[in-house]
């Protein structure tokens, strides 16, 4: 089908960049305050997301902003780096990294993650995202240790009310209308009751248990918000910062594009580098206005789809009415309670960590519960960009082994000759099991070494050398076929 152009359905995309930016702000507040930084960071980078993504990237549905698979590194990095000023600038050249992914063209690596990974590294994004959320959903500033004595009464009924609203909604005759967002609902509930406490002398909230986003229009926000600090390009913690958001941006970005195509009543395809040009430059602009890195996400592209989104104008409107929001309602996002965005992260950490998850990888065998497993114990021990690597070298090796396991199969033939067939390429990862099958071959038979049309490496070659320089001592008479050993030595030469 070919390409049309953004303004091409002007009225299902405005009223579906209305309802995508009432899914995004709650969302846009949520992960900042998850990420541990000023609220206005979350709401830059989901403005800068939907606004510079959607005039360069060629997928018409998805819509680009900050991302709970992102909180764990914005929270982990800056720790690391001692600054939110400095991960600002490992932002922006992780912006620069992806921009050079796409013009590299290496989109289509991003396949070879191996899935018990990617699910390994979102169920541990999942738990992170909880854990931090749960002080804050007892009205504690603070961690989990710091609960206990310090618990809001107020704070607590808001989350209660809220997680009842969220897991409720599917029960509601709401739930029938996609473009609602049960998010919104609960901001607007939560805010409601925190202003009805405000008079209770138990329940009543204090400024701290509200979002602060700055008050005062262009002027008073161009001074509140955080500014990257350039000297941190010569640093070598920022560039590795950079190019673990980088990676896992991408990443996270190519899934999610992947994700909504499917969705696409047009049955489009979007460009996988393209994608890769657009999410830089919004990474990159994100970091400099001091916005959080982003990414393509499913929650907001979904509700894009369900009210109708049929091209990008829906995530530029979006994008233009978060800008609105933050210039002119600054005041009432500051009557938003931190107690209902928690709720909403902590459902959006739960789906990301379902129980369902961990049985299915349990089913699916010890293949793939080990790289699972290993990526999330290694998420949360080091860091996500550690994880992931872990996993993925986890991932290969017991591909590896599950491959050299079954790569001989032994058989006898009619007239009596046994037969080694391999089934699977012969690597050096199968000499355990061909040195096993080789001995256990009788003396004074005749073999059949069947290897036609498979892959053997030149460590088996060898192996198999050495064998038939021994075969006449015990008598038994060797046909090869199908592998080439002319350049094998026996012995490997030694």
């Amino acid at each position: 089908m070919p390409r049309t152009s953004m303004f091409a359905y002007p009225r299902q995309d405005l009223v579906a960049g209305i309802v995508v930016f009432l899914v995004a702000i709650p969302l846009c507040l949520g992960i900042a305050i998850a990420c541990g930084v000023p609220p206005v960071s979350g709401l830059v980078a989901g403005a800068v997301g939907g606004i510079v993504a959607s005039l360069i990237s060629r997928s018409p549905l998805s819509v680009t902003g900050p991302a709970a698979g992102l909180t764990a590194i914005v929270l982990t990095q800056v720790e690391v780096l001692g600054s939110l000023e400095l991960f600002l600038t490992a932002t922006l050249l992780a912006g620069g990294l992806q921009f050079g992914f796409g013009v590299l063209k290496a989109g289509r690596y991003a396949a070879l993650v191996p899935s018990a990974v990617i699910k390994g590294m979102l169920a541990a994004i999942g738990i992170t995202i909880i854990w931090k959320q749960i002080p804050v959903a007892f009205g504690v500033n603070g961690g989990l240790t710091d609960i206990p004595g310090n618990i809001h009464p107020g704070a607590v009924v808001l989350t209660v009310v809220s997680l009842v609203i969220l897991y409720g909604w599917r029960h509601t005759p709401l739930a029938r209308f996609g473009f609602l967002s049960p998010a919104l609902f609960v901001v607007l509930i939560a805010g409601g009751l925190a202003a009805a406490f405000g008079s209770h002398p138990q329940l009543g909230l204090s400024g701290s248990h509200f979002v602060d986003v700055p008050l005062g229009g262009l002027s008073a926000l161009a001074a509140a918000v955080p500014r990257p600090d350039f000297a941190g390009i010569t640093m070598p913690a920022v560039w590795v910062a950079a190019i673990t958001v980088a990676v896992v941006a991408s990443i996270e970005t190519l899934l999610s594009v992947q994700a909504v195509d499917r969705l696409d009543p047009l049955r489009r395809t979007s460009p996988p580098d393209r994608e890769l040009l657009a999410q830089g430059a919004s990474n990159a602009v994100s970091g400099f206005l001091g916005g959080l890195p982003v990414t393509a996400v499913i929650v907001r592209s979904g509700a894009n789809v369900a009210a109708g989104g049929r091209e990008r104008l829906s995530a530029f409107f979006h994008g233009i009415l978060l800008v609105g929001a933050v210039l002119f309602a600054a005041a009432l996002l500051n009557r938003i309670p931190l107690a209902a965005l928690a709720a909403v992260l902590i459902q959006v950490g739960f789906n990301l960590c379902k129980p369902a998850l961990f049985t299915t990888q349990v089913r699916l065998g010890f293949t793939q519960l080990a790289p699972f497993a290993l990526t999330i114990t290694a998420v949360l021990a080091f860091d996500l960009l550690k994880g992931v690597i872990i996993g993925i070298v986890a991932g290969m090796v017991f591909v590896l082994f599950q491959n050299a396991r079954g790569a001989l199969v032994r058989t006898v033939d009619p007239n009596g000759a046994t037969v080694l067939r391999f089934r699977r390429d012969g690597t050096f990862l199968s000499k355990p099991t061909i040195v096993s099958e080789l001995a256990a071959v009788p003396d004074g038979t005749r073999l059949i070494i069947e290897g036609t049309g498979e892959y053997v490496d030149q460590d088996v070659k060898e192996l198999l050398s050495t064998f038939l320089e021994d075969a006449p001592r015990r008598d038994i008479l060797v046909t090869v076929n199908g592998i080439d050993l002319s350049t094998a030595v026996a012995g490997g030469g030694h």
